[in-house]
C-alpha cells in the first residue's frame, strides 16, 4: 500500500554522508555537451589547467547529477511514503564554494530540510552538501512537489 502523504517526520533528518564518487573528466565532457557548455575549460584539460584548474572543470549545474543520486536515499525509502511517479521537480538552487573539477573524490550528505503537506500534496525540500577531503563543494538544494492522488487533493 502506497502512502498518500510524505511522512513529515523525515523533516530533519540527515542522512551519513556517503562516497558519490570520483568525478572523471569523460563524465564532465559528456555533460558539458548535453548541456551545450562550450566553454574550452569544460572539455580541455590544457585549456582548464592554462586558465588555473587542476582539470577539467563540471558546468555549474553538473552537482545536480551527484545530489540526486544522494536524494534517492530519502526518495527511495518505503518509509517516507513517496509514490515516485507523482514527483514533480520544482527548483533547484546550487551554492558552489569552488568548481568541482576532474579528479574530485566527493562526498554527499543528504539533508531533509523541510516537508509540509497541504491538501494531500507535499512540498519537500532537501540539500546536499558536497564535499572532499579538502573541504566544502558545493551544496544543492531542491524542491520536489509529491502530488496528492487525483481526488484527494
Amino acid at each position: 500500500m502506497v502512502a498518500l502523504t510524505v511522512d513529515e517526520s523525515f523533516q530533519g533528518r540527515v542522512y551519513p554522508a556517503r562516497p558519490a564518487g570520483t568525478v572523471t573528466a569523460d563524465a564532465l565532457r559528456a555533460f558539458a555537451r548535453a548541456v551545450r557548455a562550450t566553454s574550452p575549460v569544460h572539455h580541455d584539460g590544457a585549456a582548464a589547467r592554462e586558465a588555473g584548474y587542476a582539470d577539467v572543470v563540471a558546468p555549474p549545474t553538473f552537482a545536480v547529477t551527484l545530489a540526486q543520486r544522494a536524494e534517492a536515499q530519502f526518495v527511495e525509502d518505503p518509509q517516507a511514503g513517496i509514490d515516485f511517479s507523482r514527483v514533480v521537480h520544482g527548483e533547484e538552487q546550487f551554492v558552489h564554494h569552488r568548481p568541482i573539477v576532474a579528479g574530485d573524490e566527493l562526498t554527499a550528505e543528504l539533508h531533509v530540510d523541510r516537508v509540509r503537506v497541504v491538501r494531500g500534496n507535499a512540498m519537500v525540500t532537501t540539500r546536499v552538501e558536497l564535499a572532499a577531503a579538502d573541504g566544502p563543494v558545493c551544496s544543492v538544494t531542491s524542491m520536489l512537489v509529491v502530488r496528492a492522488p487525483e481526488g484527494e487533493q
